[in-house]
């Protein structure tokens, strides 16, 4: 989460930003992220499971990762709101295609309760980080390290106990849910721009998709 912490100790507007309403800002938010959920649904519906297993899996994780990385740095670094939303397409990109190897795995039913719960999960935690501010930038550096620890935890257990713990979906639902609280209040403390808009968007999508896997797993192993 470092990169996002860039996006939202920002202070100050850039040169040649502007500042528009808050409606305005919360809207273009929710244009944003309503994109990259629909981008990831046609990805879903229209890139075929085969097509993506038959792709190398070295050569699918370099590319993942380079094209998040990639993306992350263009929306961060960028002041200009056609950047960031490109940025903002690297990133959910490589999302939508591990999207689509994991519902394939699951009923319609369950991925349509997931979306469901996801949603009620993350509208709940922003209007907590819209009230409590203050508590969530509190807890910002305890959900770094109990997410990195998490991911030692699960890399462990995966490789050397060829298992997997259950308990730790949880705790990662947990995790990600206090950043969606975490990146909503920051986004509302900082310069109300385009472009801050949009980056804040991208980091939300991030933690809300996330959120939104764990939450279809858990779901899955509970059935």
């Amino acid at each position: 989460m470092t990169e996002e912490n860039e996006v939202f100790d920002r202070t100050k507007m850039e040169q040649g930003e502007s500042a528009i309403s808050e409606g305005a800002y919360n809207f273009i938010i929710g244009l944003v992220l309503s994109y990259g959920f629909l981008a990831n649904m046609l990805m879903v519906k229209f890139i075929s499971y085969s097509s993506i297993v038959g792709v190398n899996p070295w050569i699918f994780l370099i590319g993942y990762f380079a094209s998040c990385f990639f993306g992350v740095f263009l929306y961060i670094k960028s002041s200009r709101p056609l950047v960031s939303f490109i940025g903002y397409n690297f990133v959910v990109v490589p999302f939508g295609l591990v999207i689509n190897l994991v519902v394939y795995n699951y009923s319609q039913t369950l991925v349509v309760q997931a979306v469901q719960i996801t949603g009620a999960v993350t509208l709940s935690m922003m209007i907590l980080g819209t009230l409590f501010p203050a508590f969530f930038r509190r807890i910002a550096s305890a959900l770094t390290i109990s997410l990195l620890l998490v991911i030692v935890w699960e890399l462990v257990a995966t490789f050397v106990f060829k298992k997997v713990i259950g308990i730790l979906d949880w705790i990662v639902v947990l995790i990600f849910s206090g950043y969606i609280g975490v990146d909503w209040g920051r986004a509302n403390q900082i310069p109300k721009t385009v472009d801050n808009a949009i980056d804040s968007a991208a980091a939300l999508y991030m933690d809300i998709i996330n959120l939104f896997l764990r939450i279809l797993r858990i779901l899955g192993r509970r059935k």
